[in-house]
């Protein structure tokens, strides 16, 4: 999706911090997004929603659990709705959650690249 961070990033995550980017939603075509992170508990968990953006709503809780082998396990719990109705649905079923999918992914991979075993 291209994410650019628009605004200034705290060095650490805080409850009511808004975060602006730019997002690729079709190819070339680029919008803002606005998330606030809402909740926080300290190497845990946060949450962010969407208050502007592609989406008709987004919820994103992201989980951080320590493993017994001294690692760190992160989950993620997407809740979103795509906007247009039917168009919408379709869109998500060819297009949208395929694309979250890849983008977790590139996470993952990017994470292991940093933090190799």
């Amino acid at each position: 999706m291209g994410f650019i961070i628009t605004s200034d990033i705290a060095p650490k995550a805080y409850a009511g911090q808004i975060i602006s980017y730019t997002v690729g939603i079709l190819p070339g075509v680029r919008t803002n997004w606005v998330t606030e992170i809402t909740t926080v508990k300290d190497q845990h968990y946060f949450v962010d929603e969407q208050r502007y953006g592609p989406y008709s709503m987004w919820h994103h809780e992201h989980f951080f659990e320590a493993t017994p082998e001294g690692y760190t396990l992160i989950r993620d719990k997407i809740s979103y709705k795509i906007p247009l109705g039917f168009l919408g649905r379709i869109m998500n079923s060819l297009f949208i959650k395929s694309q979250l999918n890849h983008i977790f992914s590139y996470r993952t991979e990017k994470l292991k690249e940093v933090f190799p075993n």
